[in-house]
């Protein structure tokens, strides 16, 4: 079964292009033209992506990105921009976007962008339906289930975009070592972001707000000064 893309830009070209290129590529692609129609269907119906133009009539992408995750539906959401300006990139990912490309792109660029984010997302769900159904990461009040994209903190489950989740795991794994924030941008995007270490402080900002029992005193994502983070269990559980 082909994984359904919705594409929100107010382009007709660009739509035309990203559609067409998608389709090529094998995927099942929505298309909405404005702010309000793209809320409309992502409520309606389940997309495994969203590629989500900046700057739409009416609601921008901001917004749209906003009461997305506000009516806590996970979908990843991959933001175009076409300027190319740090407080743009920043918000929209604090607003919960996982990702974001700026304009121009290449097609290939963007296909590839679309796989390599559905591909982190992948799991099996025949696999986990046995004995790996069960394997989860405990730290402190934590509960991981890293085949489920699932977090606990003292059984209450957590809401996180999958970037979030991704972040978190990849520190657990690494527990107790210092992990610098260009190290934490490769292994987490997957790919040079040239600078943009922002990006991993703001997913760190969000963590701990949902992880941390007191965010200026955290327990589990400590920070390194001058080098990086440091995910520990804490002392006292």
């Amino acid at each position: 079964m082909s994984q359904k893309l919705l594409v929100v830009d107010d382009e007709e070209s660009i739509v035309t292009l990203i559609s067409y290129n998608l389709g090529q590529s094998g995927y099942e692609v929505d298309t909405a033209m404005d702010g309000r129609t793209a809320i409309e269907k992502v409520k309606g119906t389940s997309y495994d992506l969203i590629i989500l133009d900046l700057m739409l009539p009416e609601t921008d992408g901001l917004e749209v990105c906003r009461q997305i995750r506000q009516e806590k539906i996970k979908v990843p959401i991959l933001m175009l921009t076409a300027k190319d300006e740090e407080f743009d990139k920043v918000l929209g990912l604090e607003l919960g976007a996982d990702d974001y490309m700026t304009k121009p792109f290449s097609p290939r660029e963007l296909v590839a962008r679309v796989r390599a984010i559905l591909r982190r997302l992948e799991y099996s769900p025949e696999s986990s339906q046995d004995e790996t159904d069960h394997v989860k990461m405990i730290i402190g009040h934590l509960t991981i289930f890293p085949d489920n994209y699932e977090v606990y903190v003292n059984d209450e489950q957590l809401e996180l975009t999958p970037k979030e989740f991704e972040l978190l795991l990849y520190l657990s794994n690494n527990k107790g070592r210092v992990m610098t924030r260009d190290q934490l941008l490769n292994a987490v995007w997957n790919y040079e972001f040239v600078g943009d270490t922002r990006i991993v402080d703001v997913h760190i900002s969000h963590l701990r707000e949902k992880i941390e029992p007191n965010t200026k005193k955290p327990v589990y994502i400590k920070t390194v000064r001058g080098l990086g983070y440091k995910f520990e269990e804490p002392a006292h559980s």
